[in-house]
C-alpha cells in the first residue's frame, strides 16, 4: 500500500500546535454545575483537583475539604464556588467516595486491650485503619503488617482493616514492591476468567487464518532486547532488493488476534493499560501465558504479527511501504550488548546485516534531528539484585547505537502507522484514533529556563517552536562534558511538556513528528492495541469509530502516570534499602533539586537521592529560596546552594518506611565555610548594632513625646 501525501501542510501544523499551546485536548468552556464526579488528583500538600467532562478546568479541593478521599479516588463533588466570568478554577467540596483506588495498606500495628489500629506508612492516608482483634490473623503489637480495608463506610470515623499480611525482614522488600503496585492501583493477580481465556487459545498457527496474512517465514528476522527480556515486542527483518535498494520489516506482536473487544482479556487489560517494571519484577498488562508465550516473538518459533515493511534506501529514504497481518519466525535472539559489541568492531556471523541496519539507523536518527527533533541524551540507573532481590549495586546504562539501532526503527513504524491513518475521513471527519502527542513547553517554564541557561553563555531564541527546538539542540550539543551538563539536560526535561494519549494530532513536538501514535508495543501498553485494531479496520476499508476513545486515551495516560509513580517509588525504595550499609560514610554528591524546605543531592557513585534539609542548612545560614535561580541564598552570608553544585554528603537516616534518605552537608570548600561563619558573626554584630541604634532612637521620640 503506497504512502500518499499528507492533506496538512507544514504551516496548518505550526498553526494548529499555537492554537492548542497550554491547552488540554478537547477543551472547552466552563459551565457551571452543582455536582460533578471525576478522580481526584491530590498534590503532596493536600491540595486536591478533580475535572469533568465539559468543564475548560479542573474544580479544586482544599485540604479540608477532601472528605477523607485520597488521590485516585473516584468522588462527587459539590461545587462551592463557581469560576468568575468563566475564567480561573471553581472550587468544591467532597460530599461522597464513590470508589476507592486503594484498598490495602501497610503500616506499624499497635494493638491495646481491646482493639488494635495500623499506622499507614503511606502519609496520603490521612488517619489509622481499626483493626479488630479477631482480624489480627497473628499480628502482634508493633508488627509492621499489611491491612486490607473490609469496611470504609462514611459513617465510621476510621476503616475498618483486617491483617492480610506480616512484613519481616525476609518478606519486607517483596511486600514493600506489592504495596507500591496496590498503592498505585494495579491488582497484583489475573482473575480466574481472564487467566481461563487465555489458557484456552492454541499455540500453533491456524491454517486458515495463515490464508489472511503474508507469510514472511522466510526473511531474515531478528529480536534485539534487554538480556532479561522474557516478552519480545517486536522484530526486524532485512533482504537486500536488486536495484539496490533494501526492504527493512518492522514486525510487532499481535496482540489483538487473541485479545478481542468486549473480552475479559480486553477488559482487564485496559483497566491496567500498562504493564509495570518495578527494581525486582514486572506486573504484565497480560496474563503470562500471552505475555510471555504466545504473543512474544520468541525465536525458532512461528508467531502472528502486524508488520510495516519499508523499501527504503541506505539513507534511510523510504521510497514505498505496506502496512498489514503477517506469519513471521524470528531466527536469531540479540541482546543490545551483543550487538554493541559488533557495531564497535565484534565479529558475529551477521555481523554485516547488523551494521547495514545500523547503518540506516544512523541516518533516520541524524535526518530526525535536522528536522528539529530535541536530542536529550538518557541515562537509565539499575540495581544488581541478588537471589532475594536485595541491591547489591548499582548499574548506570546509557542510550548507545545498538539501543538507537530498534528505536529508530520502531519510531519510524509508529509515525507511518499514524500518517496513515491520519488521511483517513469517516462522514467528512478524520476518523478518531488515539495518537501520542507532545506539545509545546509551558512559556512560563521556558522563560525560566532559558534565563538559566543564559548564565552559563546558552543563548535561546523563543520566537517559534522551531526556533525552540535549535535553541535546545544547540544547547545539548555545545553542553557536552561541561560541568552544567547534568544540571542543564535534566532542568531542559523538566521544562518539556508531557506526552500523552488523545485523538486530538496536535503532533509531537519533542520528536518533531506532525503525526505519531504507539504502534510497537501491544504486549505492555493498551493504547498499541486499539492502534492495531483501528488500522487493520481501515485496510479492510471498513474504519471502525470507537466510542468514547477520548475517554479511553484519558485512562491510559493516567495508568501510565500511575506506572511511572510506581516505578518512582520502587527504584526509591531500592535506593534506601541499598543506602542503609553507608549509614556515618560521607559521598561526593551533586545538588538534583531545591525547594523551601532544603535541598535534594544525587550520590556521583551510587546515584542515589536523599535531602539536605533547611534545619541542617540553619547552622550555616538562614536560607530563602530563589525560584526563577534555582538556588537557596543565605540571607546574611551570601553562600548559595544551586542546582548542579558539587557538595560532599553525609549518610545520616535511610528509613525504609518513609522511602526517604536523608543526608547532612559533610564538607564543603574551607574557604566558603571560613567566609560563611565571619560572615555570619558580621551578620550578628550588624543586627546587634542596628538594634542598638532602633532602641535610642525609640527612646529619643519618647522622651520628645513626654
Amino acid at each position: 500500500m503506497a504512502h500518499k501525501k499528507s492533506k496538512r501542510t507544514d504551516e496548518d501544523t505550526k498553526k494548529n500546535k499555537s492554537a492548542h499551546k497550554g491547552k488540554r485536548p478537547a477543551e472547552v468552556a466552563t459551565k457551571h454545575f452543582a455536582t460533578i464526579t471525576g478522580k481526584l488528583d491530590m498534590t503532596r500538600s493536600g491540595m486536591g483537583f478533580v475535572s469533568a467532562e465539559g468543564m475548560a478546568r479542573d474544580v479544586l479541593i482544599h485540604p479540608e475539604n477532601t472528605n477523607s478521599a485520597l488521590h485516585g479516588d473516584e468522588v462527587r463533588v459539590a461545587i462551592t464556588k463557581a469560576a468568575k466570568g468563566g475564567q480561573g478554577r471553581a472550587e468544591g467540596k467532597v460530599i461522597e467516595v464513590i470508589k476507592h483506588k486503594q484498598e490495602s495498606f501497610s503500616g506499624r500495628l499497635e494493638v491495646k486491650e481491646h482493639f488494635a489500629f495500623m499506622v499507614p506508612d503511606n502519609s496520603a492516608l490521612p488517619m489509622d485503619i481499626y483493626v479488630p482483634l479477631d482480624f489480627l490473623n497473628g499480628a502482634k503489637d508493633g508488627d509492621h503488617v499489611m491491612v486490607h480495608i473490609v469496611d470504609w463506610s462514611p459513617k465510621k470515623k476510621n476503616p475498618v482493616g483486617e491483617v492480610a499480611s506480616i512484613l519481616t525482614e525476609a518478606t519486607m522488600g517483596d511486600i514493600a514492591m506489592q504495596g507500591i503496585l496496590v498503592e498505585k492501583g494495579f491488582p497484583l493477580t489475573f482473575p480466574d476468567e481472564v487467566q481461563e481465556e487465555a489458557a484456552r487459545f492454541s499455540e500453533y498457527i491456524d491454517t486458515e487464518e495463515l490464508k489472511n496474512r503474508q507469510d514472511l517465514r522466510g526473511l531474515l528476522t531478528l529480536t534485539i532486547d534487554p538480556v532479561d527480556a522474557k516478552d519480545f515486542d517486536d522484530a526486524i527483518s532485512l533482504r537486500r532488493l536488486e536495484d539496490g535498494l533494501f526492504e527493512i520489516g518492522v514486525h510487532i506482536a499481535d496482540v489483538a488476534h487473541f485479545v478481542l473487544p468486549d473480552s475479559a482479556l480486553d477488559a482487564e487489560a485496559y483497566k491496567r493499560a500498562t504493564s509495570v517494571y518495578l527494581p525486582d519484577r514486572v506486573l504484565p498488562m497480560l496474563p503470562e501465558r500471552l505475555s510471555n508465550q504466545l504473543c512474544s516473538l520468541r525465536p525458532n518459533e512461528d508467531k502472528y504479527a502486524f508488520s510495516a515493511i519499508f523499501k527504503m534506501d541506505k539513507k534511510g529514504k523510504v521510497k514505498d511501504y505496506w502496512l498489514g497481518k503477517s506469519v513471521i519466525r524470528s531466527q536469531r535472539r540479540f541482546t543490545y550488548e551483543e550487538v554493541q559489541a559488533v557495531v564497535e568492531g565484534g565479529e558475529e556471523a551477521l555481523r554485516d546485516e547488523l551494521l547495514l541496519l545500523n547503518e540506516i539507523a544512523q541516518n533516520l536518527r541524524a535526518e530526525r534531528f535536522r528536522k528539529g527533533a530535541i536530542n536529550f541524551s538518557s541515562q537509565e540507573v539499575r540495581f544488581k539484585l541478588d537471589e532475594t532481590g536485595r541491591p547489591i549495586g548499582i548499574v548506570v546504562k546509557e542510550s548507545k547505537e545498538a539501543h538507537q539501532l530498534i528505536e529508530e526503527f520502531m519510531l519510524l513504524a509508529n509515525r507511518t502507522v499514524a500518517a496513515h491513518v491520519s488521511k483517513i475521513e469517516v462522514k467528512g471527519k478524520e476518523l478518531p484514533f488515539p495518537y501520542r502527542v507532545h506539545d509545546v513547553p509551558d512559556e512560563s517554564k521556558l522563560e525560566l529556563f532559558a534565563a538559566f541557561a543564559s548564565r552559563f553563555g546558552y543563548k535561546f531564541n523563543l520566537n517559534s517552536p522551531e526556533s525552540i527546538q535549535h535553541s535546545f539542540n544547540d544547547m545539548l550539543r555545545l553542553v557536552q562534558g561541561k560541568p552544567e551538563q547534568h544540571v542543564l539536560e535534566s532542568l531542559g526535561i523538566r521544562t518539556m511538556a508531557k506526552a500523552v494519549y488523545t485523538t486530538e494530532n496536535i503532533g509531537h513536538y519533542g520528536l518533531g513528528f506532525q503525526d505519531y501514535c504507539h504502534f510497537t508495543s501491544p504486549i505492555r501498553r493498551y493504547p498499541d492495541v486499539l492502534v492495531h485494531r483501528i488500522l487493520q479496520s481501515v485496510l479492510e476499508d471498513e474504519p471502525m469509530v470507537i466510542k468514547n476513545l477520548e475517554q479511553q486515551c484519558r485512562h491510559c495516560s493516567e495508568q501510565e502516570r500511575a506506572a511511572m509513580e510506581a516505578e518512582r517509588a520502587g527504584n526509591k525504595y531500592k535506593q534506601v534499602e541499598y543506602m542503609q550499609q553507608f549509614v556515618g560514610e560521607e559521598f561526593d554528591a551533586v545538588i538534583s533539586g531545591i525547594s523551601s524546605f532544603g535541598f535534594w543531592a544525587e550520590t556521583v557513585d551510587t546515584k542515589c537521592e536523599g535531602m539536605v534539609s533547611m534545619a541542617d542548612l540553619a547552622e550555616l545560614d538562614e536560607f530563602v529560596l530563589l525560584e526563577g535561580e534555582y538556588t537557596l541564598r543565605g540571607l546574611h552570608t551570601g553562600l548559595k546552594f544551586q542546582i548542579g553544585d558539587k557538595v560532599r554528603i553525609r549518610v545520616v537516616a535511610a528509613s525504609l518506611e518513609t522511602r526517604q534518605l536523608d543526608y547532612l552537608l559533610a564538607a564543603m570548600d574551607e574557604g566558603a565555610h571560613k567566609r560563611a561563619k565571619q560572615k555570619r558573626e558580621k551578620g550578628k554584630e550588624d543586627r546587634g548594632e542596628r538594634r542598638k541604634k532602633e532602641k535610642r532612637e525609640d527612646m529619643r521620640s519618647a522622651r520628645r513625646k513626654k
